[in-house]
C-alpha cells in the first residue's frame, strides 16, 4: 500500500507542470458543530472547486495566485475568505444558518438533493433527513425508507413493508449501510416502520447504479445512512411523542469540548393498549443509537457508533418470535497532508432471530455474524483529477438454526443444522477525473474474492447433481446422496473471485443541461432464501459455495439532466438495462427451512431488468416537492441446466415478483407561513405479479388445485393518498424549546389495496370463492415533536 501511495503521488506531480498550492480544511455548522457533507468550495472565477466529503473534510490545489474562496451549503450564508496561493495551508470553517424574516418565508431544497450537471455521478437517489421529515407516513412515523420509495426506481415489497427493490433487484440484492455497519432487515414489527430514527440520521444516500468502486458485495444497490455526530456546541434535545411509539434524542459536547456524543432512542408501546383492551397478542420494538467522537489533533480523530434495536411478538398461546440488528463501529479519520485523507473502520454486525412454537414445544434460533476491517483512503491530486483507493475483508459467521426442545416432553429432538464460515475480501481504485471543462470521467475496478470456508461435512450427490429432474412425474426433486466430504476447520471448500470495472462520465451540454453515462459490474456472494416478497425473521441467508454460484450484474444507464429558472426546478431522466447470472431461483415445493442441503431446492437463473426514470423537482419558494414516474420491465428465467427437464416455467422468462410497469408519485410541500406548513404524497402502482390457481381436479374425494404459468397474473393496482399538516405554536423570541404538532391521514380516502388474494372453497355452498386481504385503511395520526 506504501508503494502504490508513492506512486499515485508522483503520478499527480506529473499531471501539474505549473507551481500549484493547496488549501484544505473542514467544514462545519456553527450552531451545533456538526461537520458538512456535501459542501461545495470553490475559487472565485474559475473552475476550480470540490465538495466537502463525509467528514467535512475539502481540499483544492491551484496554481500560485491570489484568489476568494467561496463556501456554500444550502441553508447556510455563504461565506468568503481572500487567501494567497503561496504556500499550503489550511482554513476551517464554520457555517451560520441564514435569517429569513417572518413575512418572506422562502423554503430551498437542500443542495445535497439538488442535480449535478457536473458530477459523474449516474442513478444516486439524495434525501436530507428535513425533507424526509416533511413527508405524511403511516402511524405518524418519520421513515428513511418510505420516503425512498417515493423516488423513480425504487418500489416496496407491499403495504407496510419497509423493504425496498431496486431497478427490478430482489431485497438481498441491496447493501444497508449504517456508519458503514451492515443492516441485514431493514423492518420494525414486520414492515411497518424501517429502524432508521430520524433524530438520529444526517444523511441519506441511495446508489440505484453507477455504485462507487470503494462498495461491493451487492448486485442492485447501496443505501449509505450516516448518523449525526452529536452537537458539540451546546447539550441538546430532541424528540417526538407519537400514537403507538415515542422516541428521544440528546447529545451535546464532551472530553472539554474535543468531542461530541448523540443517544438517541424509540420505543412502542402498543401493548399497553392490547392489555387494557384485554387482547392476548403482543407486539413491540425498540431501538437505540449511539455515537460520540474525540479529536485527538488536527490530523487525528476518533469515532465510535453504535446501534441496537429489537422486535417483540406473541400470538397468543400458540407462537412468539424476536429478532434483531446489532452493530458497532469504530473509525479513525487520519488527514496524512492537505491532499490525501484516510479512514480506518473497525466493524462489527449481527443479526438473529428467533421463533417459539408453544404448541410443539420447541424453540428456533438462527443469526448471521460478520466482522468487517476497511480502509479507505482519498487524495486529491490537483483541481482535474481525484483519486479513491482501498481495502477491505469481512469474515462471515451463519448459523442457519438450532431446534431446541423447550420441555421434557417435547416431541421434537435437537437439531443443529452446520455453521457456514466464509470470508469475501476486496480492493478498489478509483479516480474522478476532469478531461475538459466540459466533459469529466469517473473510472474505477474492484476486485473481490470470496472463500466459504469448511469445519463440517458436504454431501456428495451422484453426477454432481443437488437437483435432478424426473421426466416421469413431471418434477424436480432431490438428487441421489452417495457420501460426504469432510472439510478441517479453516479449509477452502470453494473460492472465487472476481473483476468489477466501474465507469461513468458526465458531459456538460451547457450552463444548465448535461449528459451522463455509466457501467458497473458487481459481484454478490451471499444470498437470501426466502419464497415471500419480502424480508420476514425467519428468512435464511446462504453463502456461494460448492453447488451457489455468486451473483454477477452488469447494469448501463445513460440520462439527461437539467436545471431550470436559476435552479428552481430541475429534471432527471435516466433509462438502463440490467442483467443477472446466477440468480437464485426455486423448484416448485421447495423447503426452505430446517435443512443443511439448501442446493436440492434450487436452481440457477438469471434475471433482466430495464426502464426510464423521470424526476422532476421544484426546489424553491412556498410549494417544493417532485413528480417520478418509472417505466420498467423486471424478469427471470431459470433452464433445467445439467439437473435437465424445463427448468422453472417451461424455461420462458417470466415476471419477478419485484415487476411493476409503471410507478407513478408525487410528493409536495407548502409552507403557508411560519406556522402552518401542509404536505402530501399520492402514489400508484402495478399491481404485485403473483400466481393464481387456474382449474381443479378430483383426487381421492378432494379437490386440487392446478396453477398457471409462474407470476403470470398480478394483484389489482395500488393506489393511495397521504396527508399532512404540521403547526408551530408561537414561541417566546430566545426560547430554547421548540415544538410542533404533525397531524397526519395515511390512505386519505380509504382504499383498501390488497396485501394478497386467496382462493378457498366455501364449505356451505361448495363454489370456489377468492379472498381479498388488505392491511391498512384510512390510518389517521397525531405526534408531537419537540426540540430544546
Amino acid at each position: 500500500m506504501k508503494n502504490l501511495l508513492v506512486l499515485f503521488m508522483l503520478f499527480s506531480a506529473v499531471l501539474s507542470a505549473q507551481e500549484n498550492y493547496t488549501v484544505s480544511g473542514i467544514i462545519k455548522e456553527a450552531k451545533n458543530g456538526e461537520t458538512a457533507f456535501g459542501a461545495s468550495v470553490f475559487l472565485k472565477g474559475t473552475s476550480i472547486g470540490s465538495i466537502s466529503n463525509e467528514y467535512g473534510f475539502f481540499s483544492i490545489t491551484a496554481p500560485k495566485g491570489t484568489y476568494t474562496l467561496i463556501v456554500s451549503y444550502m441553508g447556510f450564508e455563504n461565506m468568503r475568505q481572500e487567501i494567497t496561493l503561496d504556500q499550503n495551508q489550511k482554513v476551517n470553517f464554520e457555517m451560520h444558518e441564514e435569517s429569513t424574516q417572518l413575512d418572506e418565508v422562502v423554503v430551498v431544497a437542500e443542495e445535497s438533493e439538488r442535480v449535478s450537471l457536473k458530477k459523474p455521478e449516474m442513478s444516486v437517489s439524495k434525501l436530507n433527513i428535513k425533507t424526509v421529515k416533511q413527508m405524511p407516513v403511516v402511524f405518524g412515523e418519520v421513515d428513511v425508507v418510505k420516503s425512498l420509495q417515493m423516488l423513480p426506481g425504487v418500489t416496496k415489497n407491499g403495504e407496510g413493508s419497509s423493504g425496498f427493490h431496486v431497478r427490478g433487484g430482489a431485497v438481498d440484492q441491496n447493501l444497508v449501510l449504517l456508519d458503514e455497519a451492515i443492516i441485514y432487515n431493514t423492518s420494525h414489527m414486520l414492515g411497518f416502520f424501517s429502524v432508521f430514527n430520524a433524530d438520529a440520521i444526517k444523511d441519506i444516500k441511495l446508489y440505484k447504479g453507477g455504485i462507487p468502486a470503494r462498495f461491493g458485495g451487492r448486485t442492485s444497490s447501496v443505501l449509505d445512512v450516516r448518523q449525526k455526530d452529536g452537537n458539540s456546541k451546546n447539550f441538546a434535545l430532541t424528540g417526538g411523542i407519537g400514537l403507538i411509539s415515542s422516541r428521544l434524542a440528546v447529545e451535546g459536547p464532551v472530553f472539554n469540548d474535543k468531542g461530541s456524543f448523540l443517544v438517541a432512542g424509540r420505543s412502542s408501546y402498543i401493548n399497553v393498549f392490547l392489555a387494557a383492551a384485554d387482547e392476548k397478542n403482543r407486539v413491540g420494538f425498540y431501538d437505540l443509537n449511539l455515537k460520540t467522537n474525540y479529536k485527538l489533533n488536527d490530523k487525528n480523530k476518533l469515532y465510535l457508533s453504535g446501534y441496537f434495536g429489537r422486535d417483540s411478538f406473541k400470538f397468543g398461546k400458540s407462537f412468539s418470535s424476536s429478532y434483531g440488528n446489532a452493530s458497532g463501529n469504530l473509525r479513525w479519520n487520519h488527514i496524512f497532508n492537505d491532499r490525501l485523507f484516510s479512514n480506518l473502520s473497525l466493524i462489527y454486525s449481527k443479526y438473529d432471530y428467533d421463533l417459539e412454537i408453544t404448541t410443539e414445544e420447541f424453540d428456533w434460533v438462527s443469526s448471521i455474524n460478520n466482522y468487517n476491517v476497511k480502509y479507505d483512503l482519498k487524495y486529491y491530486a490537483n483541481d482535474k483529477f481525484k483519486l479513491d483507493f482501498g481495502v477491505s475483508g469481512i469474515y462471515y459467521d451463519f448459523d442457519p438454526g438450532q431446534v431446541r426442545p423447550t420441555s421434557e416432553t417435547s416431541a421434537i429432538n435437537p437439531l443443529s443444522l452446520d455453521r457456514k464460515k466464509a470470508f469475501e475480501s476486496g480492493l478498489y481504485v478509483n479516480a474522478e477525473h476532469k478531461l475538459t471543462d466540459k466533459l469529466t470521467v469517473q473510472y474505477g475496478l474492484r476486485y473481490s474474492a470470496f472463500s466459504r470456508l469448511g469445519g463440517q461435512s458436504m454431501t456428495d450427490y451422484a453426477n454432481n447433481q443437488p437437483v435432478v429432474y424426473n421426466s416421469l412425474l413431471g418434477i424436480y426433486e432431490r438428487g441421489t446422496a452417495i457420501g460426504e466430504t469432510a472439510y478441517d476447520k479453516g479449509e477452502s471448500i470453494k473460492n472465487f473471485g472476481n473483476i468489477e470495472p466501474r465507469a461513468s462520465l458526465a458531459y456538460q451540454l451547457n450552463e444548465s443541461s448535461s449528459v451522463k453515462a455509466g457501467y458497473s459490474r458487481s459481484a454478490q456472494y451471499i444470498h437470501l432464501l426466502s419464497n415471500t416478497t419480502s424480508v420476514t425473521p425467519l428468512d435464511v441467508w446462504t453463502t456461494s459455495g460448492k453447488f451457489i454460484k455468486p451473483q454477477l450484474s452488469d447494469q448501463y444507464a445513460i440520462g439527461y439532466f437539467r436545471n431550470f429558472n436559476d435552479k428552481k426546478y430541475s429534471l432527471e431522466v435516466e433509462g438502463y438495462y440490467k442483467t443477472t447470472d446466477n440468480r437464485i431461483d426455486y423448484i416448485d415445493g421447495s423447503d426452505l427451512i430446517g435443512t443443511n442441503n439448501i442446493e436440492t431446492e434450487i436452481l440457477n437463473g438469471e434475471a433482466r431488468a430495464y426502464g426510464l426514470e423521470l424526476l422532476l423537482r421544484k426546489n424553491e419558494g412556498r410549494f417544493t416537492g417532485w413528480i417520478s414516474y418509472t417505466l420498467s420491465k423486471a424478469e427471470q428465467r431459470t433452464l433445467g441446466g445439467n439437473a435437465g427437464g424445463p427448468g422453472i416455467n417451461n424455461g420462458d422468462w417470466y415476471n419477478s415478483a419485484f415487476d411493476r410497469t409503471h410507478d407513478f408519485s408525487i410528493t409536495g410541500a407548502y409552507e403557508l407561513n411560519d406556522k402552518w406548513t401542509f404536505s402530501s404524497n399520492m402514489v400508484f402502482q402495478t399491481g404485485r405479479p403473483v400466481t393464481y390457481p387456474n382449474g381443479q381436479y378430483q383426487y381421492e374425494g378432494q379437490s386440487i388445485a392446478s396453477f398457471a404459468a409462474r407470476n403470470s397474473d398480478r394483484l389489482p393496482a395500488y393506489h393511495r393518498l397521504d396527508i399532512s399538516a404540521t403547526y408551530k405554536p408561537n414561541r417566546k423570541p430566545g426560547n430554547r424549546w421548540k415544538g410542533e404538532w404533525v397531524f397526519g391521514i395515511y390512505n386519505a380516502y380509504g382504499r383498501k389495496n390488497a396485501a394478497s388474494i386467496s382462493f378457498t372453497q366455501n364449505e356451505d355452498l361448495g363454489i370456489n370463492e377468492a379472498t381479498r386481504t388488505s392491511i391498512f385503511g384510512m390510518m389517521p395520526a397525531i405526534t408531537y415533536n419537540f426540540k430544546f
